[in-house]
């Protein structure tokens, strides 16, 4: 049975994080480039997101597998303590695609936002042209898949990526529900 932890972030591992997100197949649907996800940059985003956490901007983890390895990286974005809201991304090496991994992250970090963060809404999105996480996305039954009812959000998020994008989101009585009876069964 797959199992994931979340961790906060720990510069012991910058160098493997640099490994699994300079793969071309992991960074070139993030859009980024190879100085991008270099061992310095990873170090800067380890301390910036330690920064970002003790500020309540951001809420960042490491995903481990059953094995305490790293797999990835899972983080609510600009939490919106005024709106209740936030966006959440995740990447995955892609030795550990197709284990579930994802998903069991997302479930991990949506209910440590609604629950122990308050929140109400958290947002996905995606480029246009990422397939492979537009396809994660349409699996959680949570999902609302390409919200028209925040267009200020998606906006934002185009902004941010340069890219078109597309916008969903989870409302935190559709992923309590879900959760809920999820667990009683």
């Amino acid at each position: 049975m797959r199992k994931i932890y979340l961790q906060p972030h720990d510069i012991f591992y910058a160098e493997q994080m640099s490994t699994l997100l300079s793969d071309p197949e992991v960074r070139g649907p993030l859009g980024l480039s190879e100085n991008e996800t270099s061992i310095a940059v990873m170090m800067d985003f380890i301390r910036e997101m330690q920064l970002e956490e003790m500020m309540g901007n951001h809420y960042s983890r490491m995903i481990m597998n059953e094995d305490f390895e790293l797999i990835g990286v899972i983080t609510l974005h600009n939490i919106d303590q005024l709106h209740k809201s936030s966006h959440i991304s995740t990447w995955i090496g892609s030795a550990h695609w197709g284990k579930g991994y994802n998903q069991l992250a997302k479930e991990k970090m949506l209910y440590t936002a609604f629950e122990t963060l308050q929140l109400h809404h958290i947002f996905a999105g995606a480029r246009v042209e990422n397939f492979r996480s537009r396809k994660a996305q349409r699996k959680l039954p949570y999902m609302t898949i390409n919200t028209m009812n925040y267009p200020q959000e998606l906006i934002r998020l185009e902004n941010r990526e340069h890219a078109f994008c597309i916008l969903n989101v989870v409302e935190r009585k559709d992923f309590l529900n879900w959760y809920y009876q999820k667990i009683a069964i």
